[in-house]
């Protein structure tokens, strides 16, 4: 799967005013605030260290988004055999959870971050993402279910998510879009690795060890992260608030939560039910409905590399809008699409708009920062509101759903509307950001 905005912010600063030295007081209190005695040293932009971050916040991902974004298979799992006697809209619920908790113990885990205990949070995510799985594996109960799957691999995963982007907010400024956009390939890579392991194993070694062995894989990626990944900067001397209130007298920052909490809301749904609008509705074979959120992820794959290039020569918002309009187009589309051969289509175009809008907010959020003393709490404000779109989002789909009946285009227009909702809030985040003075880059 996987990854804050400001008032000075809108003063016409160049790029690299978010290297400008670390304010040293509380957040909430920005007029009181202090510079430090030492200024922040420039980020690399390159060398061994710094592409080794990159190395372990891919695993990062690849071991927390790619996790989440495997979960349609797990969807399907459940509905046809594990928990059969449950709608798919309780069911979804399960995966649902999982990605909200992802992001909103950001709030925790970036002030968390912001004070130096990257290793820290790093550990407790693996092993919460283990346990949660290997809970998983024996669950066969909902709520067992429920609490394994959703509730503990979901917190496990935002220990290793948000990390990941913050620690590459220090190492690299003008390749910034780049190195997230690898990072975040990670999120994809996984979701195309996981549900072949799930697919291929289901059968002769069953759901229980097939959960394991996905446990084990994580613990091997992860731990090469943990391992290898360092925070560059020290940790500010004065205690900070969970929360950095004034960020939301800001209306930069108020328009990419809402940008954020309206395209997460509808963005994830085919994630979520493309196995089973290929089985239920195009009543495709077993094989392809499975290896569809394969196809899916891959898409996303190219999406969140190809993107973060150009992000870096126009900026990651003027990036982010035409990819947000073509997954919206795509939105629309898919309810008029009834054979296979169009769907795969929409899965390849969908995911790779989809990839982009994933992986450029966070770029987006360290222009819009101050300095990089923040940026974890920040990111952790800003996922939130994310997370909140991916909670409500799929259990309002999958309500709207009628598997029986295999009508699916309610819950595809739900998808659509709100993805076009997003997009409007990043053009009005553009618009605002222009008249400001900040630019045609950004």
């Amino acid at each position: 799967m996987s990854t804050h905005v400001e008032q000075p912010i809108l003063s016409a600063k160049p790029e690299s005013s978010i290297l400008d030295p670390v304010v040293d007081s509380d957040i909430s209190t920005t007029e009181n605030q202090t510079p430090e005695k030492s200024p922040v040293p420039p980020p690399p932009n390159g060398g061994l260290n710094a592409w080794l971050q990159v190395a372990a916040a891919f695993f990062l991902f690849f071991n927390s988004w790619g996790l989440v974004n495997t979960f349609g298979v797990f969807q399907t799992y459940y509905e046809d055999t594990l928990l059969s006697t449950y709608s798919a809209s309780s069911i979804s619920w399960i995966g649902t959870v999982q990605g909200f908790l992802l992001l909103l113990a950001g709030v925790i885990v970036g002030p968390a971050f912001d004070k130096g205990h990257l290793k820290s949070l790093l550990a407790i995510g693996l092993f919460l993402v283990v346990f949660g799985l290997m809970m998983t594996s024996l669950s066969k109960e909902y709520y067992q279910v429920f609490l394994a799957h959703g509730v503990v691999v979901g917190i496990g995963c935002a220990f290793l998510f948000l990390p990941s982007i913050a620690v590459l907010a220090t190492y690299f400024s003008s390749r910034s879009a780049l190195a997230t956009g690898i990072t975040a390939a990670g999120g994809s890579i996984g979701s195309v690795i996981y549900p072949i392991v799930f697919h291929k194993l289901i059968g002769p070694v069953g759901f229980g060890w097939t959960t394991r062995i996905i446990a084990f894989i994580a613990l091997a990626g992860s731990t090469f992260s943990l391992a290898v990944m360092r925070q560059r900067l020290p940790p500010p001397q004065k205690a900070r608030s969970l929360i950095d209130l004034s960020a939301f007298k800001e209306l930069p920052f108020v328009l990419l939560c809402f940008a954020l909490f309206f395209s997460f809301t509808g963005l994830y749904f085919p994630f979520f039910y493309l196995p089973s609008f290929f089985s239920d509705s195009l009543h495709a074979s077993s094989n392809i409905s499975f290896y569809i959120i394969s196809v899916l992820n891959a898409a996303s794959f190219v999406g969140r590399i190809t993107p973060g290039l150009i992000a870096d020569r126009i900026g990651s918002l003027n990036t982010v809008m035409p990819v947000n309009l073509l997954a919206a187009i795509m939105a629309f589309a898919w309810m008029g699409i009834h054979n296979e051969a169009g769907a795969i289509v929409f899965a390849c175009i969908y995911g790779f708009a989809s990839g982009a809008i994933v992986s450029l907010p966070p770029t987006i959020l360290l222009r819009l920062s101050p300095n990089l003393a923040i940026v974890g709490t920040r990111m952790g404000m800003a996922f939130t509101c994310a997370g909140l779109g991916l909670l409500i989002g799929n259990p309002i789909a999958g309500a709207l759903l009628d598997l029986e009946k295999a009508i699916f285009w309610k819950a595809q227009l739900f998808c659509a509307i709100m993805v076009v909702t997003g997009l409007g809030f990043f053009i009005w985040l553009r618009l605002f950001m222009w008249r400001r003075g900040e630019g045609w880059k950004l």
